[in-house]
Parts: C-alpha cells; sequence; structure tokens
C-alpha cells in the first residue's frame, strides 16, 4: 500500500511539474485568417474547426495538457492582422498561431512570431518567401506554395506540349511570387509566357483581363489568384467563351471548395495540382467523413492542413514538455510527420514542410459520382520535387543548418 501511496504521489507531482511547464497553464493557439472577404470559404471558420479537431484529437490521447482555440477575421488587412497578433501574443497569452491566409499578412505576422518566439504555422499563404528571406526559426510553412503550384502544374502541362501562357494574377505577394516562379520555369522548359496581367484583390469585374488572354491566343491561361476571385475568373471565362476556343485553364491556387461553388459544368477540365484530396485513400476519407460531420463539407487543402500543422505541434509540446516556442519549434523540425494530409511529411531547416502531392483534373459531370466527387488523380509528384532545392534558399537557418553538420 505505501508503494502504491508513493507512486500515486509520484505521478501526482510529475504531472504538475509538466503542467508547470505550460505557460499559464493551457496551450492557446489562434486561427488568424479571412472568415469575411475573398479568402471566407478558401480556409475561414471551417479552418477553426479543423484546428479544434487537431485539439480534440490530441486531447483524447494527453488528457493533461488543457488546449484552447481562438479565432479572429484579418479581413486580408496587414494592419489588422498585426494589431490581432500582438494583442494575442502579448496580452492574451496566444502561442502559436495558424492559417493565415494572405501572403502579405502572413509575413508580417510571421516576423512578429520571430521577433517574440512565438510559433507560427502558416497552412493558407502561398509565398516563398516564408521559407526563404522571412523564414523564422519558429515559423512553418504547411505542405504548398508557389514554387509547388507553378512548378507542378507548369512541368505537367508543358511536357503536353502546352507551350505558350498568359498569366493573370493577383495584385499582391502571392501573385507576384506565382508569377515569378511561372516565368521561370516555363522559359526554363522551353516554353514562353506571352502576356500577363495583374488584378487587384476583390475585383468583381475581369472581362478585360480576361478578353488579353483570349486575344494573346495563349494555351494556357493560368489564374494566379484564389478564393473568390478565382471562381468569378473561371466563371467569367466560361461566358467569354474561352476553354470553348480551345484554351485550357490552369487553377494554381484552387481548392475543392472553389470547384463546388463552380459546379462540374464550369470546372470540367480544370488543371490543378494539391497536396490533399479528400477520396485519396481510406486515411484521407476516414478523416474527412469526420470533418463533413462536423461541418457538412469536405476538408480542402487549407482545412486539412491546419489539422495536420496543429495536431504536429502539440504533439511537439507533449514530446518537449514545454509550449517554450523555440523548444518546440525544434522539436518539430526533428519529428516526422504522418496524418491524413501528410503521410510522409518532413521539416526542412528553413521550415517548409513538404510532402508528396497530385496533379489532379476536374472531372466532367458524367464522370463524377455525385457531391464533392471532383478530381481524378493525373500523377503524384514527389516530396523532393514540391518546394525549391535548399540550395537555391535565401534562409540563413539552411546555412545554419549546413555549418551544424559539418
Amino acid at each position: 500500500m505505501k508503494i502504491m501511496t508513493s507512486l500515486a504521489a509520484l505521478l501526482a507531482s510529475a504531472s504538475l511539474c509538466h503542467a508547470a511547464d505550460i505557460s499559464g497553464g493551457v496551450v492557446k493557439i489562434g486561427v488568424l485568417n479571412d472568415q469575411s472577404g475573398v479568402y471566407a470559404d478558401f480556409g475561414g471558420r471551417t479552418s477553426v474547426d479543423a484546428a479544434r479537431m487537431a485539439a480534440e484529437d490530441f486531447n483524447a490521447k494527453n488528457k493533461s495538457i488543457k488546449v484552447e482555440i481562438v479565432s479572429a477575421d484579418h479581413q486580408s488587412k496587414v494592419d489588422v492582422a498585426s494589431s490581432i497578433a500582438k494583442q494575442w501574443f502579448e496580452a492574451e497569452g496566444v502561442d502559436a498561431i495558424a492559417d493565415l491566409t494572405n501572403s502579405a499578412v502572413a509575413i508580417a505576422v510571421n516576423t512578429m512570431g520571430k521577433d517574440l518566439g512565438k510559433i507560427t504555422l502558416m497552412t493558407a499563404p502561398l509565398t516563398t518567401a516564408l521559407s526563404n528571406e522571412s523564414c523564422s526559426p519558429t515559423g512553418f510553412h504547411w505542405g504548398w506554395d508557389t514554387f509547388s503550384q507553378s512548378v507542378g502544374t507548369a512541368s505537367a502541362l508543358l511536357q503536353r506540349n502546352e507551350k505558350d501562357w498568359f498569366i493573370l494574377a493577383a495584385d499582391y505577394a502571392f501573385g507576384a511570387a506565382m508569377t515569378a516562379e511561372l516565368d521561370r520555369v516555363v522559359t526554363a522548359k522551353g516554353g514562353k509566357i506571352v502576356g500577363q496581367v495583374k488584378a487587384p484583390l476583390g475585383a468583381a469585374d475581369f472581362s478585360s483581363f480576361l478578353l488579353r488572354a483570349q486575344s494573346s491566343k495563349a494555351q494556357i491561361v493560368a489564374l494566379a489568384n484564389g478564393g473568390m476571385d478565382t471562381i468569378n475568373a473561371i466563371k467569367q471565362a466560361g461566358e467569354f467563351g474561352i476553354a470553348a476556343g480551345g484554351q485550357k485553364l490552369a487553377g494554381l491556387a484552387v481548392v475543392i471548395s472553389d470547384v463546388h461553388a463552380l459546379g462540374l459544368k464550369a470546372a470540367q477540365g480544370l488543371i490543378v495540382t494539391t497536396p490533399f484530396y479528400w477520396d485519396h485513400n481510406a486515411e484521407t476519407r476516414a478523416f474527412s467523413q469526420r470533418f463533413y460531420e462536423r461541418t457538412k463539407r469536405m476538408p480542402g487543402v487549407v482545412q486539412a492542413a491546419t489539422y495536420s500543422a496543429v495536431l504536429h505541434y502539440l504533439q511537439a509540446i507533449a514530446a518537449a514538455g514545454t509550449d517554450n516556442g523555440t523548444t518546440v519549434a525544434e522539436k518539430m523540425r526533428a519529428t516526422p510527420v504522418h496524418d491524413a494530409y501528410a503521410p510522409n511529411g518532413r521539416i526542412r531547416p528553413d521550415g517548409r514542410m513538404v510532402t508528396d502531392m497530385y496533379l489532379v483534373e476536374v472531372k466532367t459531370p458524367a464522370e463524377s459520382k455525385g457531391a464533392w466527387d471532383y478530381f481524378k488523380v493525373l500523377d503524384k509528384i514527389p516530396d523532393g520535387d514540391t518546394a525549391a532545392p535548399l540550395s537555391a534558399s535565401k534562409c540563413p537557418l539552411v546555412k545554419e543548418a549546413k555549418a551544424t553538420a559539418k
């Protein structure tokens, strides 16, 4: 009896010590994204649901660590996002911020997290700056970026002899980065950029931009935008008969909710590169069914990535025994990522989480078996081809890792 009593006391003491390593007694994660604008369906409130699913799954095995999920709408405005992030980090005890839809917002918040030693889990923005010149020892870019979306899609289409390209890009950091990547890969592989235009965020009328694309006679019209901008551009492209005239649309930041909003009649034939599709295998289907029961929609790339990143972060806290940002970041980098989103994920020194991706084509109405059955997988893109090589990195963390390895 005395032995059992002593053991119970020891376990209780260990539990209290463990809890003492969690600042404020709770791990607090903020999901900061667009919940009312053009990207509201891209991540939005269902990204918050994904983070809560990750917290619940973690707590099912780690009941001693309390987790709280908070959220806010940054309205795709850098000043609004920065104000919220500052309040969260400095006054409200938030340990990590996830999602961060919008590249300019992500860069600003990631920089703040770097200065404060706080974790950023960037699951929605695509700019490669986040793992290059704007990289952070506590910042993680999850799964996709402008390199994966442009190089993956362009390489596959160029192999099909689709050489002439026209780019319709969003007029902010993401669009600029995507245009630069496309220009590089298309030119390097023997293709040609025959024209490009920049459209403001939230534009309702893409007619002038699409007419220029149509008159260019380009084989591929690449849409380097996202959310409602992509949906509106595809709808209006159909009205102008761009696809009917023989030109093909390539959506470089298309998520499944975009296709759902468009319908297969408008979206059929669209070529997309994605790290996640809900109906890809048994594991993705099981996760997605749980998400559907909660939200009445299938998860897209951003929701699945947010779940993955938040779960990996929490698992690293449990393994490290602390929520100290620097310590947890080191544990995250040292631990492989394995879940429905990233069955073989790994985090590079620059904070980029890489995993296999897939080239998919949107099905025709006749090919689909029903709601959300939208993609057919054309090819698998191995993880080594989904991110820019570290040899070309501008991230100082890469040089530090190489020096340490020596």
